[in-house]
């Protein structure tokens, strides 16, 4: 019995974990992205956090790869959502028209990107940098 590793389904093997891990937090990041444009619909913060973390987490180990594109997209998205809803925070306080109209642009804004990363995923493709 020989003990040779092939590499080519080591690769496989990595690249199809990666795709789940990717997989699961695209879910995770659509649930909190449908709930924040539909009114009434509440998902937690902590199931954001939860897949920030997962991205942050096996961002290392995709590294070299096409799917490294999409833990940074997610990563990036997550960021500036959250400072464009910190910022706009105080429209709320101060008018509320502008506050809930720039807080659905964003919702919006997430939305999109969330989806346009989760088509790329499913054809295999990077997402842009």
């Amino acid at each position: 019995m020989s003990d040779i590793i092939d590499i080519d389904t080591v690769d496989n093997e990595k690249a199809q974990s990666l795709k789940t891990v990717g997989w699961i937090s695209y879910f995770l990041h659509l649930i909190v992205a449908v709930a924040a444009v539909l009114p009434g619909a509440q998902a937690s913060a902590a199931v954001l956090i939860i897949a920030l973390v997962i991205d942050l987490v096996k961002k290392g180990d995709a590294e070299g790869t096409w799917q490294a594109s999409h833990f940074s997209w997610r990563i990036r998205t997550v960021i500036w959502a959250g400072v464009l809803y910190l910022v706009t925070a105080p429209l709320w306080l101060l008018f509320f028209v502008p506050g809930w109209i720039a807080w659905c642009l964003i919702s919006i804004w997430f939305l999109y990107r969330i989806v346009k990363g989760m088509v790329r995923m499913n054809a295999s493709r990077a997402m842009p940098s």
